[in-house]
């Protein structure tokens, strides 16, 4: 199977690859996590703390692979180099799935923050569907153009994004009460569980952790930038995620937190004045833009990866004039206007609540193939991993395995188990690659003979 070169093009320096990480972790669901929350006071924070270690610790596995193996597709093209096609095919097509329904949820948390200042959008469904698709079609474009253009949009509303974050997160220091965090923990769980209860909210806001490690042959000096994106990335983003909830913990009273459908803007309101729950509302549709913008520029990184290992349809491996793959990009959009306009009506926040998990699940998967491919590896190909750092290494792996059991186990049953069926749903589209491979090797078999 022929590979299909990318052609020369403009890549993502160290800025742009570290806001690719921060912006698409920092997307839609932190504005409205501290709601979430609240309903288990600071037990929570233990929580952010065990989430964000856990996120270091497979932020330290992408770093080291996408060190040894700069090669677009990220978890994809680790688990194929470490344990063959089949699971690289797996991984592939797990993480697509996640990818484009994900794009879908955003693009439905942007039109719903965008209703703060246009309320027409709230009471007509038709309206909102097709501002969300505006959005996706215009970043779709954007993408298709070049990558260095998502990237100089993503590094915009990056910074946009976090501005009220951290203004947030200094100013909390001045409104702290020690009765603000009390009780501890005022659900009706044990501390361990609710503890665990919270920890299962947090995670969702760390997928992303691998963003830097999928564009990587459109990342510009990518043995140097990607460890070094990844891993600033993910301490920023834990950073801003725990001070901010503090912040709105220490402004705004817990009974009031639980039922709050803007906790960012209700702590800002309180800190600074009305203006504020304005600006942090404009901050939301940034984040959310902005994180659309990022996975959409990843939606194509993948089916190209696969493509050009002859693990997906050829047609994914073609390439524009500007470099970019411009049909994975085009058909997962589609994919993602298909769901938005077959959901699009009155229960779409369940319906999207448990796509995202469905979603989340599809990407823990990958992120247990890559820990273990890692320890693979590790115990393969010594030219890439040797000398003193191997026992830590392999204990990262190790631990960042046990972690994303963990949290599969934690998204329960019925998300697992569609989950599971989800991703089975490939296995004809495997098998039908492998006999069109064979039968197209049997057929220069026969004209050479």
């Amino acid at each position: 199977m022929s590979v299909t070169p990318l052609a020369p093009r403009r890549k993502l320096g160290p800025w742009m690859a570290t806001a690719l990480v921060v912006g698409n972790m920092i997307g839609s669901g932190v504005f409205l996590l501290p709601a979430s929350l609240a309903a288990f006071g600071s037990a929570s924070l233990v929580a952010w703390a065990l989430t964000a270690t856990g996120a270091l610790l497979l932020a330290l596995v992408f770093a080291r692979l996408g060190r040894a193996y700069p090669k677009t597709g990220g978890p994809y093209a680790y688990a194929r180099r470490a344990f063959g096609d089949f699971v690289g095919f797996q991984t592939a097509w797990g993480y697509w799935i996640a990818v484009w329904v994900g794009n879908a949820a955003i693009a439905v948390a942007f039109v719903s923050y965008l209703g703060y200042f246009w309320p027409a959008l709230g009471d007509t469904a038709l309206l909102a569907a097709g501002v969300a698709l505006a959005a996706i079609w215009l970043l779709t474009a954007v993408n298709v153009r070049g990558i260095r253009q998502g990237g100089w949009i993503q590094a915009v509303t990056t910074v946009a994004k976090l501005l009220p974050l951290v203004a947030l997160a200094v100013a909390a220091p001045f409104f702290i009460d020690a009765g603000d965090f009390t009780p501890f923990n005022p659900s009706d769980q044990s501390t361990f569980g609710a503890v665990t209860a919270a920890a299962s909210l947090t995670l969702w806001a760390f997928i992303g952790i691998e963003s830097a490690t999928v564009p990587a042959e459109d990342v510009d000096n990518p043995e140097r930038t990607i460890p070094r994106a990844t891993i600033i990335g993910t301490i920023v983003t834990a950073a801003v995620y725990i001070l901010g909830t503090v912040a709105v913990f220490a402004a705004v009273p817990r009974q009031v937190l639980v039922d709050s459908t803007a906790p960012f803007a209700d702590a800002a309101a309180v800190m600074f004045g009305d203006w504020a729950g304005t600006a942090v509302a404009i901050g939301a549709i940034v984040s959310a833009f902005g994180a659309l913008n990022g996975w959409i520029l990843l939606q194509g990184q993948v089916p190209l990866a696969a493509a050009r290992d002859g693990l997906f349809p050829q047609v994914f491996a073609k390439v524009s004039r500007w470099g970019t793959p411009a049909v994975g990009l085009v058909v997962s959009s589609v994919l993602v206007t298909a769901l938005m306009l077959l959901n699009y009506n009155a229960g779409l926040v369940e319906q999207f609540n448990f796509v995202i998990l469905l979603a989340t699940l599809t990407t823990l998967i990958p992120y247990a193939y890559a820990a273990m491919a890692q320890l693979m590896l590790m115990l393969t190909d010594r030219e890439h991993f040797s000398g003193r750092r191997l026992a830590l290494d392999g204990t990262i792996a190790v631990l960042a395995f046990a972690y994303t059991l963990w949290t599969i186990a934690g998204s329960g049953y019925e998300v697992v188990y569609k989950g599971t069926l989800l991703l089975l749903a490939g296995l004809p589209v495997y098998v039908w690659l492998k006999h069109r491979d064979r039968h197209d090797a049997a057929g220069i078999i026969g004209k050479a003979a």
